[in-house]
């Protein structure tokens, strides 16, 4: 996959989050949404997209008010929103310590930026307490943020694409993007980005030494 790949000229790391930069478990939230009492949760959560009000989230289309409003007939009665919240949040499992120091380091030679479909549940709660580690916030690591609900739009839409384009100044030709799913990456090949597959159990920093090195 890497083989032909080069980082001559690349100014740019763009990183996807979920199965990159933060350690994700579907079958945990799965299993979490069940012991709730909702049905089939598999439908609706998936490991790269979502869909129902799950999607309408990450999407930016509705609120987490609306959101809870939403599940609530999914669930027996007296689930409470905290309840829901945590169950959905339980799909991430946390950021390794060795990532953030590795995003530092990498900063100081490349502009670093993040392209995410995430909601605003797990992106302003578990996943900044995740980049909160070392006392800092996402913003210490990155020189730019897209995440979908705010971009209305969810990869592999290449709207998403467009839009971390044009509001974070990047030039494809000149960005890598780092994502775990390869539909995402055909569409940010479309739009000039160079790619890399960051497979299960491998580290986006083994990648880019490798790169590097070569």
């Amino acid at each position: 996959m890497h083989d032909s790949l080069t980082i001559k000229g690349i100014k740019n790391l763009l990183f996807d989050q979920g199965g990159v930069i933060v350690d994700i478990k579907r079958d945990r939230c799965l299993d979490e949404m069940r012991k709730l009492g909702m049905d089939h949760p598999e439908l609706l959560i998936g490991l790269y997209k979502q869909e129902g009000p799950f999607f309408a989230l990450e999407n930016g289309d509705i609120t987490l008010d609306q959101f809870h409003d939403a599940l609530r007939p999914l669930m027996p009665a007296g689930v409470s929103d905290e309840h829901m919240d945590h169950a959905f949040s339980s799909f991430i499992v946390g950021i390794p310590l060795h990532r953030l120091v590795a995003l530092r380091e990498l900063r100081k030679r490349y502009k670093t930026f993040i392209l995410s479909n995430t909601n605003p549940l797990m992106f302003e709660g578990v996943i900044a307490r995740g980049f909160a580690q070392e006392g800092m916030d996402v913003n210490a690591y990155f020189d730019g943020v897209t995440v979908s609900y705010k971009a209305h739009s969810c990869k592999p839409d290449r709207k998403i694409f467009e839009y971390a384009i044009s509001t974070m100044g990047i030039v494809p030709q000149e960005t890598l993007f780092f994502d775990d799913g390869q539909e995402n990456l055909d569409v940010a090949a479309q739009l000039g980005f160079r790619t890399a597959l960051v497979e299960p159990g491998v580290e986006f920093m083994d990648i880019i030494t490798n790169l590097e090195n070569q």
